[in-house]
């Protein structure tokens, strides 16, 4: 493969030492939130976050939800910072994650939050921030400057954040093995060659992304990728929502990158590829064995379920660079954007 380097590809490469680093970073604050938790175990996690990390929050839901049984709803931002309403949260548990953590309306949920009895973390980046100066416990990302637009390094080391503070809250030691695995499997998940897929897309339009369980994040967080750096339309979908409607779209003009989960979701995406090639619709599938010659994605050998969609958005930044260049647009100055947004 062509080597890649500068720029978002030159950032994207950092991020397996990014992880390694953080592991070492997280660890005290990441087991004074454990205690907490334990001690005070919140029955339902807000979490609070835009853009990329509002799809690291997605991999969070899935995260607490499935194991620790922990109901998980996003935060409307505006509620506390354009109607002023507090939220009745005393004693459950607020999660912020940004990697400026400047953005106005996230400062102001999580004052509002703290002021109403939450329990306030947040995963954050810049640790000089507002943000970070505004909750109760700091977990940082420990992912060095990130200069390019389109944040790449920054989300792969929040879904290791996530990944981390589960399995120390949890206990899990499988899960927790996998994360000290992660760094070195980052590293080979971004020289994976997903050429198979680059003229296709160089020439599409619009086209889907789909994933499910721990694959939903990643599928979101490809679809906004393909719009902010190549100027593609791109949507996200469950596996199971694309049914409800949008399957209406299917054609072979219309591709469709499915991010296939390594648990038990993986069934339901799996008759879902099979559904859309009988309808004859043009699919690319990351999941080894499952899709023709030509439209197979290669993946690593399955080691956890959820740090395999982690490495899964490592590999598809790699590929994101090239299928870039093919279409003509520039990864570090996508149109119309600037690295940190201040929204209320």
């Amino acid at each position: 493969m062509t080597p890649i380097a500068g720029g978002m590809a030159g950032e994207l490469r950092e991020a397996a030492a990014a992880v390694r680093r953080q592991t070492q970073t997280l660890a005290e604050p990441l087991s004074a939130l454990a205690r907490r938790l334990i001690r005070q175990r919140p029955r339902v996690i807000v979490t609070c976050a835009r853009g990329s990390s509002a799809h690291a929050a997605t991999f969070g839901k899935h995260l607490f939800e499935r194991h620790l049984g922990v109901p998980v709803a996003a935060a409307a931002l505006n509620i506390a910072s354009v109607y002023r309403r507090s939220l009745d949260l005393r004693d459950q548990m607020l999660l912020v994650i940004s990697q400026s953590g400047r953005s106005d309306d996230l400062i102001e949920t999580a004052a509002m939050a703290r002021a109403a009895g939450a329990i306030t973390a947040a995963i954050v980046n810049d640790l000089t921030s507002p943000l970070a100066q505004t909750v109760e416990i700091v977990l940082p990302l420990a992912a060095g400057p990130e200069l390019s637009v389109a944040a790449t390094k920054s989300f792969v080391a929040s879904l290791a954040a996530l990944l981390q503070l589960v399995a120390t809250w949890t206990g899990d030691a499988a899960m927790a093995a996998a994360c000290a695995r992660l760094p070195n499997r980052l590293a080979e998940a971004g020289e994976l060659d997903w050429s198979p897929a680059i003229e296709p897309l160089a020439r599409a339009t619009s086209m889907v992304a789909v994933g499910r369980g721990p694959t939903l994040a990643i599928a979101r967080e490809a679809a906004l990728k393909l719009k902010e750096t190549c100027d593609l339309h791109a949507e996200a979908f469950s596996a199971a929502e694309f049914r409800h409607g949008p399957i209406a779209l299917v054609s072979s003009a219309y591709p469709i990158l499915a991010l296939a989960p390594t648990d038990e979701s993986a069934v339901g995406l799996a008759k879902l590829v099979a559904d859309l090639r009988r309808k004859g619709a043009h699919v690319f599938v990351t999941a080894p064995g499952s899709a023709r010659r030509g439209r197979r994605l290669p993946v690593l050998d399955c080691d956890h379920p959820d740090a395999d969609a982690i490495c899964l958005i490592q590999s598809f930044y790699a590929f994101l660079v090239r299928l870039a260049a093919h279409r003509g647009t520039d990864v570090d100055r996508p149109r119309h954007l600037q690295k940190v947004t201040r929204t209320r």
